[in-house]
């Protein structure tokens, strides 16, 4: 099959190196966190990456859906947290994610609706369907 659109991106170093694209559109430092261990930085870390790629697309996916039905709304915010937790299997980590979908001048039950929608479009949640668990909430 081929793909609508794909991208690489290379790391050297792992926690503690970098980010980029072959291009060097996209470069950035990455550093494990204070909380695991690493030094105070402003470089990135894995979790902060993913938790921005999955933000912009479910917020993506959400205003698609809005807009394919001709919902009016104002704007959209999608919060999207990350976090790493003890795997009881096998003693290593596992991601955890949070979501918190805000559709501003839509009724609750629009955007609850609306949030699902995107939850079942999204590329991303299709993904992490059955392999980690995701929390959404409405505002």
């Amino acid at each position: 099959m081929k793909p609508f659109y794909e991208t690489t991106i290379i790391n050297t170093g792992g926690r503690d190196g970098s980010v980029y694209s072959p291009d060097n559109i996209f470069n950035l430092d990455v550093a494990k966190p204070a909380a695991l261990g690493g030094d105070v930085t402003t470089a990135s870390n894995p979790e902060q990456l993913f938790a921005a790629g999955y933000s912009a697309c479910f917020n993506s996916a959400l205003e698609l859906q809005l807009e394919k039905d001709q919902v009016e709304f104002e704007s959209s915010e999608v919060i999207a947290t990350v976090a790493l937790y003890p795997d009881k299997e096998d003693k290593g980590v596992k991601l955890g994610v949070k979501l918190e979908v805000s559709i501003e001048g839509v009724e609750h039950a629009v955007a609850l609706e609306y949030a699902h929608k995107a939850h079942n479009y999204c590329p991303y949640s299709k993904a992490m369907r059955g392999n980690i668990e995701v929390e959404l909430f409405v505002n």
